[in-house]
């Protein structure tokens, strides 16, 4: 059963991301079903996907011919309480968007793999999750693979295809193949916890609010460096309300546990604070930032040289992340810089950004921040010290 346009594609779980995914297939030209526990969900779903569809007729990017068609392909199987899985069996790839939880992902596979056709895919949109651990609940789980999309999945252009340990190589060329058939920018990362983007990412937050813990800056007058300075799109005590103080803390913690607790992912304790007191961000109108009608603001300090040290310092640590992830066969470099720029809008790729500054000044700088510290938080790849040494090049 070859991915091609005539496949049926499957979607389980129809929050945001699920509808997402399944949007894009559906606009693509294939069959979608999608399922969800609750009739309530679905009825959503059904609701979301016509919403957003006019959405695109009214800013002229699809017709309402296309628009129609393409609510036509979706088809949607509410449960009651449990997941009704039959409608599956036709499908030759299937693509589970529940809940963020290995356990509840496993169960899913286990019921659903016998009812699909020897040669049909399973797909995990796990963010940070083992693929190889999902995949165990398979009696073959050669068939299964990460299929990792960003939200919105309909604007968003990266997927990470993340095979297992396990997964056949004919599967990861099939998944690989079919969603850049669907316009995605798709890079290839290793079943390490975060994969490419939410492992290398991490210092973005991490290193912002170690450098809030400390007092150095404000949040406001981060969030400006970043983005005035160092060329980000949001700075990131924004881009964090924006995710979701509990989403993105999760992630953290995810990954930190997955690293066998490696200081260098350690999940901040003032993000800890914000989620227990239910602020977490834009979805509920408090986070680092207040979002209520009549709230004050602040302003930045707009000091140009604590600005340029707060970049320094985070960029540094994004640089030797991107760098270690190369050492570690993460990716390559090609796809890390590709999954930095179009899955989380960097500026630049981490790796020629590296080799803008010179792999040289950026372990001095690590070197002074481990001087500092004692801390491992702030040790530097080897594969950073061996260009260093060399005077070479990252990319090229």
């Amino acid at each position: 059963m070859a991915l091609g346009p005539e496949s049926i594609i499957g979607v389980v779980g129809a929050g945001a991301m699920g509808l997402g995914i399944a949007q894009v297939a559906a606009v693509r030209g294939h069959r979608v079903v999608v399922a969800d526990l609750t009739p309530q969900a679905i009825e959503r779903a059904r609701s979301m996907h016509r919403t957003a569809l006019d959405r695109e007729v009214d800013k002229g990017r699809m017709t309402r011919a296309a628009a129609d068609a393409t609510l036509e392909r979706l088809s949607y199987v509410p449960g009651a309480g449990e997941l009704h899985l039959a409608p599956f069996a036709e499908c030759a790839l299937v693509i589970e968007a529940i809940v963020e939880d290995a356990g509840a992902k496993r169960a899913l596979f286990a019921n659903l793999e016998p009812l699909l056709a020897p040669d049909a895919i399973l797909a995990t949109n796990t963010s940070s999750l083992s693929v190889a651990l999902i995949a165990s609940a398979c009696t073959d789980a050669s068939r299964v693979v990460g299929i990792h999309f960003f939200n919105p999945a309909p604007v968003m252009p990266l997927v990470e295809v993340v095979p297992a340990i396990t997964t056949a190589p004919h599967v990861t060329a099939e998944a690989f193949a079919l969603v850049r058939g669907w316009g995605k920018t798709v890079v290839v990362a290793s079943d390490t916890p975060g994969f490419i983007v939410n492992r290398i990412a991490r210092p973005f937050y991490g290193e912002s609010l170690r450098i809030l813990e400390e007092g150095i800056a404000d949040h406001v007058t981060i969030d400006w460096a970043l983005r005035t300075i160092g060329g980000f799109k949001m700075g990131p005590f924004e881009l964090m309300d924006f995710i979701g103080n509990d989403i993105n803390y999760a992630v953290t913690c995810s990954v930190f546990e997955a690293m066998y607790y490696d200081p260098r992912y350690r999940p901040a304790l003032i993000q800890r604070r914000l989620v227990e007191a239910g602020l977490l961000g834009r979805k509920s109108d408090r986070g680092y930032y207040d979002y209520r009608a009549g709230a004050p603001t602040s302003a930045p300090r707009e000091d140009a040289p604590l600005g340029r040290r707060i970049v320094d310092r985070v960029l540094t640590m994004l640089v030797n992340e991107a760098v270690d992830a190369l050492h570690l066969r993460v990716a390559t470099a090609v796809d890390i810089d590709l999954a930095m720029t179009k899955g989380v809008n960097y500026p630049k790729g981490l790796l020629a950004w590296g080799d803008e500054i010179g792999a040289r000044t950026i372990l001095e700088r690590l070197e002074a921040l481990h001087a500092e510290y004692g801390e491992d938080r702030y040790r530097a790849s080897p594969l950073l010290r061996r260009v260093a040494a060399a005077g070479a090049r990252f990319v090229g």
